[in-house]
């Protein structure tokens, strides 16, 4: 790799805005905020909408809606019951 061209990757706290969960990963993002970790270090904080903590997929409340009839306009059209 060439040196110099890469942004820094560095330990970064993401907090889920939904739940207020939080995790420490990896990343390049960067951010002004900060917050202090259960390990006693200062990592910069990233606020996200959407993580797998709220996530309707990943919590098991995902609902299938289907607002056109689509199902019953294939049934119609090809005759199955």
């Amino acid at each position: 790799m060439k040196s110099g061209i890469h942004p820094e990757y560095r330990p970064v706290v993401f907090r889920d805005a939904t739940t207020g969960t939080s995790f420490l990963t990896r990343s390049t993002a960067t951010s002004d905020v900060t917050v202090d970790w259960s390990d006693g270090n200062t990592y910069p904080l990233i606020t996200v909408d959407v993580t797998s903590d709220s996530h309707p997929f990943w919590t098991g409340t995902q609902r299938l809606v289907d607002a056109e009839g689509r199902v019953e306009r294939f049934r119609r059209r090809y005759g199955l019951a």
